[in-house]
């Protein structure tokens, strides 16, 4: 770093859209940092988001935080296609990097990201916010305890009513995929961080909306996949069913988790709240247990951990290479809906599940 560990640290964010509030309200809410600047592609857009948000500087070239040696990190929060050449621009840099998922478009991207960040001596981290929900950081407690026992099977839901808030979302060249690479990630993501590797994949999938009204009127066509069932094989031998839906009006506030394990039943933000278990053995309960979980700020956890792993009080996770293996996963969910057979997941000598 640039600065002493007791400093401030100065972050860039790059992207100026829908999705840099979730990272500058949770670096603010984590605190010990400073949203230096605010980089997009528009210059008065971006200077009015800027100034809406607070933050003293506005860019259009992203190249310019990259060359200031008083900026200490950068949030890298742009369209899919930009990921690979910002993220090593950056480590390149000497910046630690948060890179928003999918990591990049496909696995060979991230590969050549994965190469860059051994280059800069592990300074990248992938965005998984799911993972730092409170319920999650329970449940995987949950899990390392042995409580519930031997886990018999999985159900996740990703639904959302799609993004309207920018065409990139649905043109093939600025993505790779539709919801299983916008969203589905999130949910590929905390299997794997919960329960273990997906060793082999099959998928259905199809496009239910190919036309799509945008928030500021225009609309859209698209041929990307907007609804798909996807089921997993772990390397535990456990199963899991995975929903992701791009046209759900409600009923699924970003996910919805059911473990049905050995001695007893765990749903995630549900109708019955962000956690509820049934295990009486563990819990002493007659019937459905709601733990307490703390109050906190969206992003602010996720955000904390992160400026720890800057200053060094923390060790590097393991989201780059969980990066990398998310997108490996959703090429396997590709390949099973095309061929119609169960598919393999590549590279799984990758190491999953956090430290």
């Amino acid at each position: 770093m640039s600065r002493s560990a007791v400093d401030r640290i100065a972050v860039a964010v790059i992207g100026a859209g829908f999705i840099a509030d979730y990272h500058i309200n949770g670096l603010r809410a984590a605190g010990g940092a400073e949203v230096a600047a605010l980089v997009g592609r528009r210059p008065e857009v971006t200077l009015a988001r800027a100034q809406a948000l607070g933050i003293a500087r506005a860019e259009t070239d992203y190249r310019r935080v990259l060359d200031d040696d008083a900026i200490d990190a950068v949030v890298v929060a742009t369209p899919d296609d930009t990921h690979e050449r910002i993220a090593i621009d950056a480590l390149d840099a000497g910046k630690h990097v948060l890179l928003q998922k999918p990591m990049a478009l496909d696995s060979a991207q991230c590969r050549t990201i994965l190469q860059a960040d051994e280059r800069a001596g592990r300074r990248l981290t992938v965005s998984f916010m799911h993972r730092y929900f409170p319920e999650v950081r329970w449940l995987r407690e949950q899990l390392r305890s042995g409580a519930l026992g031997a886990i018999h099977s999985v159900r996740i839901r990703n639904a959302t009513p799609g993004a309207d808030w920018s065409d990139w979302f649905f043109t093939p060249g600025n993505v790779s995929g539709g919801v299983v690479m916008q969203l589905g990630v999130h949910g590929i993501d905390l299997v794997q961080h919960l329960f273990g590797a997906v060793t082999d994949v099959a998928a259905d999938m199809m496009t239910a909306r190919p036309e799509r009204r945008l928030a500021d009127g225009r609309m859209v066509r698209t041929e990307l996949e907007d609804n798909v069932l996807a089921a997993y094989r772990l390397e535990s031998g456990v199963r899991v069913s995975h929903e992701m839906s791009y046209t759900e009006r409600a009923g699924c506030d970003r996910f919805r988790l059911e473990l049905y394990a050995e001695r007893g039943t765990v749903w995630l933000r549900t109708e019955r709240g962000a956690a509820a278990i049934h295990a009486p053995a563990v819990t002493g309960e007659p019937g459905w247990a709601t733990p307490a979980l703390p109050e906190e700020a969206l992003g602010e956890a996720h955000h904390r951990h992160w400026l720890s792993m800057i200053r060094g009080e923390a060790p590097p996770d393991d989201t780059p290479t969980a990066g990398l293996r998310s997108v490996r996963v959703a090429e396997a969910i590709y390949a099973a809906a095309r061929s119609g057979t169960r598919t393999p997941v590549a590279g799984k000598e990758e190491t999953v599940g956090c430290a």
